[in-house]
Parts: structure tokens; C-alpha cells; sequence
């Protein structure tokens, strides 16, 4: 008896196939490593953006003149004719019965600052930089408050914001 020999699939691959599977693969690779190295640089830039100097900047320029001028005297501020600095004052602490402090922002050679003194007789206390990199800053009262116009530029991203409040000691 002679048993004859089903012809049958071959098994495994063909080395052809195997070349077409590695090109399609490693097309595949490089698209999904450009999408990631996309993704990381995006990335990347979006971060350097949001934790820039000007942007940090800001936010302590906003938050530091939304303190000052609420612990100011209401009604009790200078201004310059071209809004170029501004002079609040205040108390020197909560049992104080006069206005006997001020605080003073302006801009000197791209810096806002911020001067604290006594109002009488009149002494600068102490001189603090408030944020670096200001182009431009600008004081107006809107009302009954006093409102902040900051551009700050580091050369490679600018930000400019605008910051209002209202003092409320009497």
C-alpha cells in the first residue's frame, strides 16, 4: 500500500514576506518615534512658556500690588501726571490710630519697585525689586480703584497684564 502525500500549506515564511514585515514595522517605528519626539517638544516649549520669567513675573507683580493696595488707606494715594508711579498709604499696624506709612511702585531701569517708608517725617524704609524684565508700567485710577498696566519682555516671549484693585483701610 502506498500512501501518497496531501499536499499541504507550507508552513512559515517566506523570506520576501519577512522583508515586507520589517519595512512596514520600521515605517511604523519611525511614525510613532516622530509623533513622540513631536509630542516632547510641544511639550517642552509649552513648559518654558508657562514658567517663563515674564509669566512668573507677573503673577508676583499681580499678587504683590493686589496686597498693597488693599491694605491702603482709601482715598490717600499720589499718582504721577503720566501714571508713571503711584503712592498709596497706610498703617503701620492694625492699632495704629494715623496714616503714618506709604508705599510707592515705579519702574527704574526695567525693574518695578516697590519703596516702603514713613510718611513724617518722610524716610525710605526699605526699597524692594518687585519683578525684572518691565518694558512698560502704567498707573490710573478706574473708579474707586487703582489699576496696573504691566508689560514685561525678556526678549523671547512678552506678557502684558492688566491688575486693578481697591484699598479698603479707612
Amino acid at each position: 500500500m502506498i500512501f501518497k502525500k496531501k499536499p499541504r500549506a507550507p508552513r512559515g515564511f517566506t523570506l520576501v514576506e519577512l522583508m515586507i514585515t520589517a519595512t512596514i514595522m520600521v515605517i511604523v517605528g519611525l511614525a510613532i518615534g516622530v509623533v513622540i519626539v513631536d509630542g516632547q517638544n510641544s511639550w517642552n516649549t509649552m513648559y518654558g512658556r508657562i514658567n517663563s520669567d515674564v509669566v512668573t513675573d507677573g503673577y508676583v507683580a499681580r499678587r504683590k500690588f493686589d496686597v498693597v493696595m488693599r491694605s491702603a488707606s482709601r482715598g490717600q494715594f499720589l499718582m504721577a501726571g503720566d501714571g508713571s508711579w503711584v503712592e498709596v498709604c497706610s498703617y503701620a499696624s492694625a492699632v495704629s490710630t494715623e496714616v503714618d506709612r506709604y508705599s510707592r511702585f515705579y519702574v527704574a531701569d526695567g525693574t518695578l519697585n516697590l519703596e516702603y517708608g514713613q510718611l513724617n517725617p518722610r524716610i525710605t524704609l526699605s526699597v524692594e525689586t518687585v519683578c525684572k524684565n518691565v518694558s512698560i508700567c502704567t498707573f490710573q485710577q478706574a473708579g474707586t480703584s487703582i489699576q496696573m498696566t504691566l508689560t514685561l519682555d525678556d526678549g523671547s516671549q512678552t506678557n502684558t497684564l492688566v491688575t486693578s484693585a481697591v484699598t479698603h483701610s479707612q
